[in-house]
């Protein structure tokens, strides 16, 4: 598995010896335990087998330094050590999260398989400790701290299966996102579809019906001009 976790890595970048080893502390030494004294011989197989070569360090104040890169070859020896396990039952703790790690570079379908393998192998292992927990139970001979590590066992187990229901749970929307994408938002309308009728036709102001009513004469105006008109 070190050997998936050094491709995973130089994936991103080159990197020297020390900023991998850092790296690998960082990103995985929560949830596994790195032997850096395979570090530097497992180095030397994967340049061995054409997986990473060795380049010139780019980083600042470190020119005299060597830097691991990973190259094609590589790229598909990542992919294959990522990829093992999805047609077998290959599930040991230190393995799902290392790989879980690196999930971004499988498919989207391969990560959900993956997912729904893990959880049936978490619900076989959560009735087995529900079962051996009643029964120690029962039998009244084990003492409260073994009890109590069992039931955190099982704890654990039905708090990481509801941990992968999310994470199946997202993928399967983004599944469905990708094989239907929303459809297009409707154009909005042209101003001319929304503008109000002219007054008359080829009128290029709009029909105002306060500006034309307060345009008609009133009875007093009209009888003046019809009076003008007749002197």
């Amino acid at each position: 598995m070190l050997e998936l976790a050094i491709l995973g890595v130089l994936k991103e970048r080159a990197v020297h010896g020390y900023e991998l080893r850092k790296q690998l502390v960082q990103r995985l030494g929560f949830f596994w335990t790195v032997s850096f004294g395979s570090l530097y011989p497992t180095l030397r197989r994967l340049e061995k087998r054409g997986a990473i070569e060795k380049v010139r360090s780019t980083d600042a104040g470190t020119r005299r330094k060597q830097a691991y890169r990973i190259t094609p070859n590589g790229e598909q020896q990542f992919l294959a050590l990522l990829e093992e396990g999805t047609a077998t039952t290959a599930w040991e703790e230190d393995k799902f999260p290392l790989r879980l790690a690196f999930f971004r570079y499988l498919r989207p379908d391969m990560r959900l398989r993956l997912l729904e393998r893990r959880r049936g192998y978490l619900e076989d292992r959560l009735d087995e400790g529900q079962r051996s927990l009643t029964r120690a139970k029962r039998g009244g001979r084990l003492d409260i701290y073994t009890l109590s590590l069992m039931r955190h066992g099982v704890d654990v187990t039905e708090h990481d299966i509801r941990w992968l229901d999310e994470l199946i749970a997202a993928e399967r929307a983004a599944l469905a996102e990708a094989n239907h994408p929303p459809a297009r938002e409707q154009a909005p309308q042209s101003r001319e579809s929304t503008e109000a009728p002219s007054a008359s036709p080829g009128s290029a102001e709009p029909y105002d019906v306060g500006a034309t009513v307060s345009q008609r004469p009133t009875n007093q105006e009209g009888r003046t001009a019809q009076a003008a008109r007749d002197a």
